[in-house]
């Protein structure tokens, strides 16, 4: 490589480089891993990071394969389960998760998993005391 390739390629990382992007977006996805119960709408997630909400969603997406919002939901879907095999209530889980909604929470809960969550409760419960007789 010359010299001048080389100072090329180093102007070019250093101006069209991707680590800020990637930054603010494994930013803005540890925010919605630590702050998932919250009202997280685009725009709360955009203006903590200074970005523009539509810009943030496209690099979100690229990067992750989700909106933040799926993945806000995913997240969601996830801790609940979580709550339900502790032996959570289903309304109390709905609202610890960030659900404003039983009817939201159940419905998208049996579209991601497949159940209803007092049915996969019931389930989690059943197993643990096979596991116990054991």
């Amino acid at each position: 490589m010359t010299f001048y390739q080389e100072k090329l390629n180093h102007i070019k990382n250093v101006c069209y480089s991707n680590d800020a992007q990637i930054k603010a977006i494994i930013d803005t996805r540890h925010f919605i891993d630590h702050n998932f119960e919250k009202d997280l709408k685009l725009d709360v997630l955009s203006h903590i990071r200074f970005t523009s909400k539509y810009h943030l969603q496209r690099l979100f997406k690229r990067y992750y394969g989700l909106t933040p919002r799926q993945y806000l939901i995913d997240k969601r879907i996830e801790k609940s389960k979580e709550f339900l095999k502790n032996g959570m209530t289903v309304t109390e889980t709905c609202f610890a998760v960030g659900f404003e909604s039983l009817g939201s929470f159940s419905k998208l809960f049996k579209t991601k998993t497949g159940k209803s969550p007092s049915k996969f409760q019931k389930e989690q419960v059943s197993r643990s005391k096979l596991d116990t007789d054991f």
